[in-house]
C-alpha cells in the first residue's frame, strides 16, 4: 500500500492514491521545473474523492422509473431534453461500468453515458436511450506515482478538479470556467478555458486514458491507452474526438510534455466593461466586433506576450440592453495591467462605458465558486447553443447579419459571444490530436437561454435563423475557408447534421473534425465495431 503522506488519505494498492477533501487542507510538497509543477516525494499521494455511492461488489446500483431517485437523477443541465430510460445505472468504478454496459448490450438496450450532464443536445436524453449510465460518483482526482501523471475520473466536476490539483500540488489544467461541468465530456472534446491561450487545450496535456469498450464478441472490457504506449490510436481519439463515440472513459491521466502540469496562478485579475446598447449603430457594432477580432489576429501566435489575456465579448440582443467585455488573466504576469488596459481600449474604441470594474481575487475562488459561468435559471434552464471557429475577424457581410438579427423581434433572450482562443493551442499540429482547428484565434457562440417549454419554438427559430444568416455564403454553416473553420464538438449542435439547416456539402462530422475525421472513423471501427456508443453527431464507423 502506498502512503498518502497526509492524514485522512486512502490508497488503492496500485501506486494510485488520493486523499479526502478535508485532508487536502494539510497540503503536499511539490517542485517547479520549466514552468510546470512536478510533484515531489512529499506529494506522492494525491487527490480527492467524495464517498463512493453504494453498490454491491461489481454490480452498479440500478434505478428504475418506480424509484424515488429516478426523477432526481433523470435530468441533465438542459431541460429541453428529458429521456425516459428503462434504468439509470450509477457507477462508481470501472468494474461497475463494465457490468452496466454488458447488461445493456445483452438486453439490446441503447446505452448512453453521463458525467456532469452539460451536453447541449440530446445525447443522453434521446428517446432511444434505454440505459443511462451515471458516472457522477466516479469522481476521484489524484496522482499516479507509477505513471508519473495526475489522474481525473469522469464524474469529477471541473471545480473539484481545480480544487484538488490546486490544494494538493499547486497545479491546474487549462479547462473551462464553469465549475459544475463534468470532466468526462469536457476533456474528451478537447477542453479549453482562461489559461488555454498560455497552455493550450486540456488534451494537449493528456497522457493516457482508461476506457470501457465493447469488442467484436459483444462483451465489455477495460483497456488502457497511452500517448507513448499501447493502443495509441485510442488515446489519440480522446484528444478531441468527443464523448459517446468509442467507449466509456473511466480515468484520464494528465501530464504535460515537459512533465507535471501548469502551475496554479495565485490570483485572477478580471476587468469587466458594460456598454449601453442605446449608443450602438450598425457601424459602431461592426467596429466593436472587428476590433475584438483583429486584436486577436495580431496577438494570438504561440509565445506572444498577450496570450495571458482571456477575453470574452458578449453582445446581447438589443432588448437585453447591454454589451459586455470580460477579460481575465493571471494577476502576477509581468505588465498585465497595462496589457489589459490596452486591450480594453482597443476593443471599445469610440464607445462610452456605462460601468467598469477591475478586481483581483484568488484564482481558485473564481474558478470553483458554484454557479459561476452558468446561464439562466438553474431550476428550469432551457437553451440552444451554436458555435463556430474563426481564423480572423467577422467579415462585413457577417457583421451585417449579426446587426439584423440582434435588432429584430423575437430574440430578446439571445446573445452572441466572441471568445479569445489561439495562442499556445496553435503550436500543436492538427494531426497530433483529434482537434483539427490549430490556426484559429476565436470561438463564436450563438445562444438563446430561456425557462419555459412554450418559449421553445420562438427561441429556437431565432438562434437558428441568426446562425444561418451569419454563414449564408457557406450553406448556413461554418465551412472552413479563410475566415471560418468549422465548429467545436463540445458545443454540440445537431442542426449541423440536418439538411434543413446545413445546405452545404460538408457533413457535421467534417465541420467538427475536418481532415482528422477519416482517422477517427477507422478507430471507431476497431474499438466500437457494433456501434454501441452513438448519438446524433457521433463518428460513423469507416
Amino acid at each position: 500500500m502506498v502512503s498518502t503522506g497526509v492524514a485522512g488519505g486512502r490508497a488503492d494498492g496500485q501506486g494510485r492514491s488520493w486523499v479526502s477533501r478535508r485532508a487536502l487542507l494539510a497540503g503536499a510538497g511539490a517542485a517547479v521545473a520549466g514552468g510546470l509543477v512536478v510533484p515531489g516525494r512529499a506529494a506522492a499521494a494525491p487527490g480527492g474523492s467524495s464517498q463512493p455511492w453504494p453498490g454491491a461488489g461489481g454490480v452498479p446500483v440500478r434505478i428504475g422509473p418506480g424509484d424515488v431517485r429516478y426523477e432526481n437523477l433523470l435530468r441533465g443541465n438542459n431541460f429541453r431534453f428529458v429521456g425516459q430510460p428503462d434504468e439509470i445505472r450509477v457507477a462508481t468504478s470501472a468494474e461497475h461500468v463494465v457490468r452496466a454496459v454488458d447488461d445493456a448490450v445483452r438486453a439490446g438496450r441503447r446505452v448512453a453515458v453521463r458525467s456532469g450532464g452539460h451536453c447541449f443536445e440530446d445525447f443522453t436524453g434521446a428517446a432511444e436511450v434505454r440505459s443511462l449510465v451515471d458516472l457522477s460518483g466516479l469522481d476521484a482526482v489524484g496522482y499516479d506515482e507509477g505513471r508519473k501523471a495526475f489522474f481525473v475520473e469522469p464524474g469529477a466536476t471541473l471545480g473539484q478538479v481545480y480544487r484538488v490539483l490546486g490544494a494538493g500540488w499547486g497545479v491546474t489544467v487549462p479547462g473551462g470556467g464553469c465549475p459544475e461541468v463534468g470532466a468526462g465530456g469536457h476533456f474528451a472534446g478537447g477542453g479549453y478555458g482562461p489559461l488555454s491561450r498560455r497552455y493550450g487545450a486540456v488534451v494537449d496535456h493528456l497522457h493516457g486514458v482508461e476506457v470501457v469498450v465493447v469488442g467484436r464478441d459483444g462483451r465489455a472490457r477495460v483497456v488502457s491507452a497511452a500517448k507513448d504506449g499501447p493502443n495509441q490510436e485510442l488515446w489519440w481519439a480522446h484528444t478531441g474526438g468527443g464523448g459517446g463515440n468509442f467507449g466509456v472513459v473511466t480515468r484520464y491521466w494528465l501530464r504535460s510534455p515537459g512533465g507535471g502540469l501548469p502551475p496554479l496562478p495565485r490570483a485572477m485579475v478580471q476587468h469587466v466593461t458594460f456598454w449601453d446598447w442605446g449608443q450602438l449603430s450598425e457601424e459602431k457594432l461592426t467596429r466593436l466586433l472587428v476590433n475584438f477580432g483583429q486584436w486577436h489576429e495580431r496577438h494570438s501566435a504561440p509565445g506572444a506576450p498577450h496570450n495571458g489575456l482571456y477575453g470574452v465579448l458578449e453582445v446581447k440582443h438589443q432588448a437585453g440592453g447591454v454589451v459586455m467585455l470580460s477579460v481575465q488573466a493571471d494577476a502576477d504576469l509581468p505588465g498585465i495591467d497595462g496589457l489589459m488596459s490596452e486591450f480594453v481600449a482597443v476593443v471599445g474604441e469610440g464607445l462610452t462605458p456605462v460601468y467598469e470594474l477591475r478586481k483581483t481575487v484568488p484564482w481558485l475562488h473564481k474558478m470553483t465558486w458554484p454557479g459561476t459561468g452558468e446561464p439562466g435559471d438553474v431550476l428550469t434552464r432551457r437553451y440552444k447553443i451554436k458555435a463556430g471557429y474563426l481564423k480572423k475577424a467577422f467579415t462585413g457581410r457577417q457583421c451585417q447579419a449579426l446587426w439584423r438579427n440582434l435588432t429584430k423581434d423575437g430574440g430578446a433572450q439571445g446573445s452572441v459571444l466572441l471568445i479569445g482562443y489561439g495562442g499556445q493551442g496553435n503550436a500543436v499540429r492538427p494531426q497530433d490530436t483529434a482537434i483539427a482547428q490549430r490556426d484559429v484565434v476565436m470561438k463564436a457562440v450563438y445562444q438563446s437561454v430561456w425557462t419555459e417549454e412554450q418559449e421553445d419554438a420562438g427561441n429556437l427559430a431565432w438562434v437558428r435563423e441568426l446562425y444561418r444568416d451569419v454563414y449564408a455564403e457557406t450553406g448556413g454553416v461554418p465551412v472552413p475557408n479563410d475566415v471560418n473553420d468549422g465548429s467545436y464538438i463540445n458545443y454540440a449542435d445537431a442542426d449541423l447534421a440536418d439538411p434543413r439547416w446545413n445546405t452545404s456539402t460538408t457533413s457535421a462530422q467534417s465541420l467538427y473534425y475536418k481532415e482528422n475525421y477519416p482517422r477517427l472513423q477507422r478507430i471507431k471501427a476497431k474499438w466500437d465495431p457494433h456501434n454501441v456508443f452513438r448519438h446524433s453527431l457521433s463518428i460513423r464507423p469507416d
